[in-house]
């Protein structure tokens, strides 16, 4: 714009105009190959399996249905399979390292929580290692824990 036309309209118009080339500049450059992020990306750890019982990205997106499917078919329909069980997925995603997919931000479901800014309630009652045993299991067997057995009969 010439310098006679920014005299008529006035400097706003002019700090408006250069404001609003300054932001398209911005929005259209690429990004840096090799650019950080303030938040890091998760680091996952190769399975042990080989080959996940979904695609990636489907488990990525729906793995929390998945679980919840097969939680409502195994504890109300009583109906027990392996190819979506927690204990599957723990059995092939726990890490090398800690033995956990939870104990640490760098194991399988921990890193991808953390970095999504999700809590994972899971492992309150599901064991976070392969063949640990679980509240769940402590509570189902008879005479291990009778504190929970009195209190499942009180009456509220």
């Amino acid at each position: 714009m010439p310098l006679a036309a920014l005299r008529r309209c006035g400097w706003p118009l002019a700090l408006a105009l250069a404001f609003c080339g300054l932001t398209s500049a911005v929005r259209a450059a690429p990004e840096q190959p090799g650019a950080t992020s303030r938040v890091p990306k998760p680091m996952v750890e190769a399975a042990r399996g080989d080959k996940c019982v979904e695609d990636t990205q489907f488990m990525r997106r729906s793995h929390m249905q998945l679980l919840k499917h097969q939680r409502d078919e195994t504890v109300h329909r009583g109906i027990r399979t392996t190819r979506h069980s927690l204990k599957g997925c723990i059995e092939c995603h726990a890490s090398r390292k800690t033995g956990s997919v939870a104990a640490s931000n760098e194991d399988f479901c921990q890193s991808c929580h953390a970095y999504a800014a999700v809590k994972i309630d899971c492992f309150e009652c599901h064991a976070s290692r392969p063949g640990a045993a679980t509240r769940q299991s402590l509570m189902s067997r008879p005479g291990s824990a009778p504190e929970f057995a009195l209190a499942a009969q009180a009456k509220p």
